[in-house]
């Protein structure tokens, strides 16, 4: 970690005409977030398909034999799709009659086939201190890191997070959990659940420089989950103790 320190703190000075007057460590904390959610197959629906459909939203057909000689295709391959119908639930029998569900009338007239595909399960990892999820993955813990203290302005009080289901979506979007292939496209459906498995904590080098030709001090911020200088962390610590810094770093105001 002091290595970490050092190269950091010669980078930052490398580039700039400013000095650090000051340096510490201390970590956030990284929630992972078990989501569970259904996703969908989606693909452009092809000729036969809506040839069928268009059948049984026009014609009072009882059969897969019927459907077939209409068609002037094999029974078999019919009894194949009309189950795949049924199965998604784009055709249903009434009155001894194949007839459209709403939701088959929607995808005939969109031209997009729909398939649930079963459950699955996603970890997420939220940053309270940004207010969002983060992409990423935990890093093996740094030498040193377990005395480190939490950072000042995160909070240590055992808080259920809620999140819109838009928001859950957005993050396994982020997260790669939506597919393109071709014509074929997977997206999450639906959230069934999410459920907070543990917390990281995250170690995070806080320098404070001063560049005298501007007459200013601010914050970076080295962020080593993101292995970047973390600019919402750095405009946190700016916004609300860039007066603090000005009275203890350059006796203004005392």
């Amino acid at each position: 970690m002091i290595e970490l320190e050092k190269r950091l703190k010669k980078e930052l000075l490398q580039n700039v005409q400013a000095k650090v007057v000051s340096s510490t460590a201390w970590t956030i904390p990284l929630h992972t977030i078990e989501v569970e959610y259904k996703p969908v197959k989606r693909i452009k629906m092809d000729v036969l398909m809506k040839m069928m459909l268009i059948t049984c939203q026009k014609a009072k057909v009882t059969s897969a034999m019927q459907i077939s000689e209409l068609l002037l295709v094999e029974q078999l391959f019919m009894e194949d799709l009309i189950n795949i119908m049924k199965r998604t639930q784009l055709i249903e029998i009434k009155n001894q009659v194949y007839t459209l569900t709403e939701k088959g009338i929607k995808q005939l007239n969109d031209g997009i086939f729909e398939e649930e595909l079963d459950a699955q399960s996603q970890n997420l990892l939220y940053s309270p201190s940004h207010s969002t999820f983060l992409q990423g993955e935990i890093k093996p813990a740094l030498d040193g890191e377990e005395t480190l203290n939490l950072f000042r302005y995160a909070s240590e009080e055992k808080v259920r997070f809620k999140w819109a289901e838009d928001v859950l979506v957005d993050a396994l979007q982020a997260n790669g959990m939506e597919k393109v292939d071709g014509d074929l496209q997977t997206v999450v459906s639906e959230i069934v659940s999410n459920t907070e498995l543990y917390v990281d904590d995250v170690p995070c080098f806080e320098f404070i420089l001063y560049n005298p030709s501007e007459d200013l001090l601010y914050a970076r911020v080295w962020n080593t989950f993101l292995e970047q200088w973390d600019e919402t962390l750095e405009n946190e610590l700016n916004e609300k103790e860039r007066v603090i810094w000005r009275e203890k770093f350059l006796n203004v105001g005392t």
